[in-house]
Formats: structure tokens, sequence, C-alpha cells
């Protein structure tokens, strides 16, 4: 597995595809956190927290993620490679984890650099340092578990079709709903709305951004993406059937 992860790591940096994600990624957070106009911009908001970055980041992911898995496996099909690397001597649960830790890592790449907005707001609060590290390591923390769940969907849909961008568009879709769907259709459910809205990425990322980690929300993230996962393996194994 380590040598497919290293595989993985490898090809996206040596094309533009891993740069580029890391780019985009900086680019588009520090144009909305720092320049443009409008309710993200955390110099006009008066408040020394790092809240808009992590109310925007999911959003963002939910298409970049997608396009970094979108070529997994949809790729290899394609390319005829896939019955090749399912004959290597590794077993199916491993040729996931390797490229599902691959596309995981090079988020978490991405996400490093802004740990300088950290420093950044903590010297600008009044009086400087006034700033809540709990909730702020918290939100870190579930933007974490939010990557891996996202990966994990993008790893599974990549199974489901040669073509990259039905895969990417099946991705977008499911991270959508899993993010916002359930919380989007909680108003609708009457008394259930709250259990309803649990059922989705944002109530869990939301009670891990207040600075509690509560085993409730870690075990929720760990089981989708052990789901996801367990869903490509499904999916590769009837390939070889």
């Amino acid at each position: 597995m380590k040598a497919l992860l290293l595989r993985e790591i490898k090809s996206f940096f040596g094309s533009p595809i891993g740069y580029l994600v890391i780019a985009i990624f900086l680019l588009l957070n520090g144009l909305f956190l720092w320049v443009f106009e409008g309710e993200f911009n955390i110099l006009k908001s008066g408040f020394a927290d790092l809240s808009p970055f992590f109310t925007l980041a999911p959003w963002i992911l939910i298409f970049l993620i997608p396009a970094v898995t979108m070529r997994s496996f949809s790729d290899e099909k394609k390319q005829g490679t896939i019955e090749l690397m399912l004959t290597k001597p590794l077993s199916t649960w491993e040729i996931v984890n390797g490229k599902f830790l691959g596309a995981f890592l090079l988020i978490v790449i991405a996400i490093i650099p802004t740990f300088i907005y950290v420093f950044v707001i903590s010297d600008l609060g009044n009086p400087a340092g006034n700033l809540d590290m709990g909730s702020t390591m918290g939100s870190y923390f579930g933007l974490l578990f939010l990557i891996a769940a996202y990966s994990a969907i993008g790893i599974f849909t990549s199974t489901l079709s040669d073509n990259q961008i039905v895969a990417f568009i099946i991705a977008v879709f499911l991270c959508f709903v899993f993010y916002y769907g359930f919380e989007g259709m909680a108003s609708f459910m009457g008394s259930f709305g709250d259990l309803f809205a649990s059922f989705g990425f944002e109530s869990h990322f939301k009670s891990m951004s207040r600075g509690v980690i509560d085993t409730r929300d870690i075990v929720y993230f760990a089981s989708v993406t052990i789901a996801f996962l367990a869903g490509t393996v499904y999916q590769l194994k009837s390939l070889k059937w």
C-alpha cells in the first residue's frame, strides 16, 4: 500500500494537478476572506475569529475534492490498467486505502498554509491574542474528518464510471447532499428536523467547530468514510467477478 500511496502522491505533484489544487484552494479562500466585500470578509466582520473560513472551506472542497478523486479509478478503467492493478500482490482494501490516502494527504497539504490565518487573526485581535483557540482547533479537526468523508465519496464515485466528468458530477452531488441536503430538508421534517439534520455532515462539523470534540461526531464521520470505502472495495471486487 505504501508504494501505491507514494505513486499517487508522485502523480499529483508530477503533473500540475497537485499544485493547481493547492493554489486554487488558497486563492479562493484568500480572495473571499481578505479581498472581496461580503459576509466572508474577515477584516470587515469586526471579530477576531476564523468562522468565515470554516464556513467557506467546506463549500470549496465540495468541488475541489471530487476534481482530485475523479481520476482515481475511472482513469484506470479507461486506460485498461485497472485489471493489472487488481492482479498485484495487494488486497483490494490496500489498493483503495492507497488511493484514498493519496487524495486525503493532498488536500491536507493544501490546508496547512491556512494556519497562517490563525497567527494573523490573533495579532489583529484587540487585545492581541484574543482568539478562541479551542473552537479554531476544533474546526480544523472537524475539517480533517470532512476532508476524509469527501475523499471517500470521491473515490467511490470514481469506480462507477470510466468517464471522469461523470464521476466528478456524481461526487459533487453526493457531497452536497451529505453536507447541506439533510440540513436543508430538516425544516420540512417538523419535530424530526433535528434528528434528520444529524444525518448530514454540516451538523456534526458545526458541533466540532464549537471546540468540543464529541465521540458521536467522530464515530459518525468515521462510519460514513468507512462505508464509502467499503462500497469502493465492493465495486472493485465486482470487476474481478
